[in-house]
């Protein structure tokens, strides 16, 4: 006879409760995952890429670029993107859970989050409608692009964003992003 795991789930209520250690704790369907705070590198990609996606966003007053991001649906779901941008016809004291459009939810992948954030939030990100998700990674000096589940290209010397309906149009060069990089 064997003996069944319980596994503890938790609500986005509940996240208020628990240490503010540097830890990142982010709920997926009432399953906590926890990974630690990032490093200088992560950070300074992420400010790169923002500097970047703002630039063309809030600069011109069609959206927001914020990291991290919330991505949320009561009562199960709390996931934070590292950078998520979104259009600016949401009111800036919007709720988290009031945005219910999403252009891009960014993950920049470390060592602690890579398994997290290919194998289970790229999925959980367009279930929550999220148009498109990138994944950052600092050690393959590239960028995945998710535009529907299930479907992605890696992207390691330009890649051009585009939100057509806003009309808005974003080229990277992943080698200025990646510099110093080793």
């Amino acid at each position: 006879m064997s003996m069944g795991l319980t596994v503890p789930r938790y609500t986005v209520d509940d996240l208020e409760h628990f240490p503010h250690d540097g830890n990142r704790y982010e709920l997926l369907d009432g399953v906590l995952l926890v990974t630690p705070g990032p490093g200088p590198m992560h950070q300074i990609i992420a400010s790169r890429l923002s500097f970047i996606l703002g630039n063309a966003v809030q600069v011109t007053g069609l959206g927001y670029v914020v990291g991290p991001g919330t991505v949320t649906r009561p009562p199960l779901t709390h996931l934070e993107p590292d950078i998520l941008v979104f259009p600016s016809h949401f009111p800036i004291n919007s709720k988290w859970f009031e945005l219910s459009t999403n252009w891009l939810a960014v993950e920049i992948l470390s060592r602690s989050s890579h398994f997290y954030d290919r194998n289970f939030k790229v999925d959980a990100y367009f279930a929550l409608g999220v148009r498109e998700v990138w994944l950052v990674d600092p050690r393959a000096k590239s960028i995945e692009v998710w535009r529907a589940k299930g479907v992605s290209e890696v992207h390691t010397r330009t890649l051009t964003w585009r939100v057509w309906d806003a009309g808005i149009r974003v080229d990277i060069d992943t080698l200025e992003l990646f510099a110093g990089v080793e």
